[in-house]
């Protein structure tokens, strides 16, 4: 009786437990038989799917690549493995050689974020302030060779959790710089930024694109979700009183130089009594090169002091009395002169009748 011996056909794929979506390259490994994984017989068959390619690697060295597809491994079509080797051809010699399995597939939800937060200046301040920064990037492999060769070490796979930790680092750093930039150079607020996300985002793609080509990856996308700041630090409470006192004197229609010599004048007031405060403000106007601006503003002042004593009209817009000269209604806030050259203001004029300045 003739005995016939039927080789069973060794069959090499990705493993179908492996998730798709968090790995992206890993080393076969035969579950029956872990030991033999490297041990391939000709004839061996290397099945390719869509959205992967498989590199053979011999001591080290990635050899023959392989695209979608059944693959017989055969000495006859791994010429790269049979040149180290000297292999005979046709034959049915085993030989050693890993496979990687590549996972092309685009990743699009991989996720950044400030570990710490980025101490920078406001521009205009210079108050120091903490600026925080998250949101998400894409990318897939299009170099295999280069991705398995510079990230896999001795490591038997490659996840999501491998790519955001190697270049958690350089992200970080990029993405600093680039919002140091818009703050610190392009002169925009930091209550302001999050209006240029767009633009931050497309040049953000393009920063990275270079280090990552090194590795053999592409970036697809690169989203910043955010730029924001720690509510209760202090650098930020002053940065808000200070961009509200400016809002304020902004209204009121004078600069931070006059609000303190209201202050000062205010304080005179105080201590010494109202009949000696028009020769105070004029003196400190005198010292200060702005005699005119000052002594006007004495002057208002000392209504303010006596308002009873100086009352002549109404406001327009409240009703309640109002000092000779005043600018302001001290009530509502009205504007009742032009502050260019002083002329009174009728009800509802947008424009100056003596000068023409807008109201």
């Amino acid at each position: 009786m003739v005995k016939f011996t039927v080789a069973i056909i060794q069959i090499v794929q990705w493993d179908d437990s492996l998730n798709s979506n968090d790995v992206l390259a890993w080393r076969y490994v035969d579950r029956k038989n872990p030991a033999k994984s490297e041990e391939l017989g000709n004839w061996t068959q290397l099945i390719v799917r869509e959205n992967q390619e498989a590199i053979l690697f011999r001591d080290g060295q990635a050899l023959d690549l392989f695209r979608a597809g059944r693959h017989s491994l055969s000495t006859d079509n791994i010429p790269l493995l049979r040149k180290i080797m000297n292999l005979p051809t046709g034959g049915e010699s085993a030989f050693k050689a890993g496979v990687w399995f590549v996972n092309k597939v685009n990743l699009l939800d991989i996720k950044w974020g400030t570990q710490n937060p980025i101490l920078l200046r406001d521009p205009e301040y210079q108050i120091p302030i903490y600026v925080r920064a998250y949101g998400q990037f894409g990318l897939h492999v299009n170099e295999s060779r280069q991705f398995v060769l510079k990230l896999a070490g001795n490591k038997s796979s490659l996840t999501r959790d491998d790519i955001e930790t190697y270049f958690k680092g350089l992200i970080l750093s990029k993405m600093g710089d680039m919002i140091s930039t818009y703050i610190a150079h392009k002169k925009i607020n930091i209550f302001e930024i999050n209006a240029y996300l767009e633009d931050m985002s497309n040049e953000a793609v393009e920063k990275i694109r270079p280090e990552f080509s090194n590795y053999g990856i592409e970036p697809l996308n690169f989203y910043f979700g955010s730029v924001n700041v720690i509510d209760d630090d202090e650098g930020i409470k002053k940065l808000k009183t200070a961009m509200s006192e400016r809002a304020t004197m902004n209204v009121m229609g004078y600069n931070y130089q006059q609000k303190r010599s209201f202050d000062v004048l205010e304080t005179a007031a105080g201590n010494e009594g109202g009949s000696s405060l028009l020769g105070a403000g004029v003196g400190l106007g005198a010292g200060m090169g702005m005699g005119g601006t000052i002594g006007q503003m004495a002057n208002q002042m000392n209504q303010y002091i006596n308002p009873q004593a100086n009352t002549s009209a109404t406001c327009p817009a409240c009703g309640k009395p109002v000092m000779n000269g005043a600018m302001f209604c001290m009530y509502c806030g009205a504007r009742l002169a032009c502050t260019k050259c002083g002329q009174a203001l009728i009800p509802g004029a947008k424009f100056c009748p003596n000068c023409g300045q807008q109201v």
